[in-house]
């Protein structure tokens, strides 16, 4: 992985560069699945977090819950999630938009005054490409995606997963950022491209 590697996956289509990592432990909660499904969720969830040296809570103390993980069937559901408008300003256009556009997935952030992550909101309408894909990868694939504010087209051609002894893992590459990003020397957001290069020296050699 070069520099240029590392500035691409925070380069947003519109050639700005964005970073940002939770500047709060996180506090996932996960609606609209059975038990099995959710213990493999907070699965994902505790190892991608300890990946990156970070923290998991409870409750927020803010929010109760900071990470919020809706499964559904259709887009219009969301609208009669009690609150949820209150949450995600604006939830009725985009959940029209998303319905236009025939999405399945949509991630948005909220953050602090100091531009650190602190809360997501994770929607995922199971059609049938989802369905048909293991609970494990569709976990480790939003919870990666989750844990930093990627560049909108960070991983359009290429998944943050890879296989390995037919298991499905998370690219080595993409974890070396992840855990680079992470660094408490480094600040929690910028929209410097320098950053890219901070975040590129502290990647161990092999990645």
């Amino acid at each position: 992985m070069t520099p240029q590697d590392v500035e691409s996956l925070f380069t947003r289509k519109d050639g700005q560069f964005t970073f940002a990592r939770w500047g709060r432990p996180i506090s996932p909660v996960i609606f609209g699945v059975d038990e099995a499904t959710l213990s493999v969720v907070k699965g994902a969830f505790e190892a991608v977090v300890a990946l990156a040296g970070h923290e998991m809570a409870e409750t927020d103390a803010e929010l109760g819950s900071n990470c919020m993980v809706f499964f559904f069937r259709d887009w219009d559901e969301l609208n009669h999630v009690p609150k949820l408008d209150e949450l995600v300003p604006g939830l009725t256009p985009l959940v029209a938009r998303l319905q236009e556009q025939g999405a399945n997935q949509y991630r948005g952030f909220r953050f602090d005054k100091n531009g650190a992550i602190r809360a997501a909101f994770v929607f995922l309408r199971m059609d049938a490409e989802l369905s048909d894909m293991p609970v494990e990868v569709i976990a480790l694939g939003q919870v990666v995606q989750t844990i930093l504010l990627w560049s909108d087209v960070a991983f359009q051609t290429r998944s943050p997963l890879a296989m390995a002894d037919k298991t499905t893992v998370l690219r080595p590459d993409i974890a070396g950022v992840i855990r680079a990003a992470y660094d408490p020397l480094l600040p929690a957001s910028g929209n410097d491209a320098s950053l890219a290069l901070r975040i590129f020296a502290r990647l161990e050699p092999d990645q």
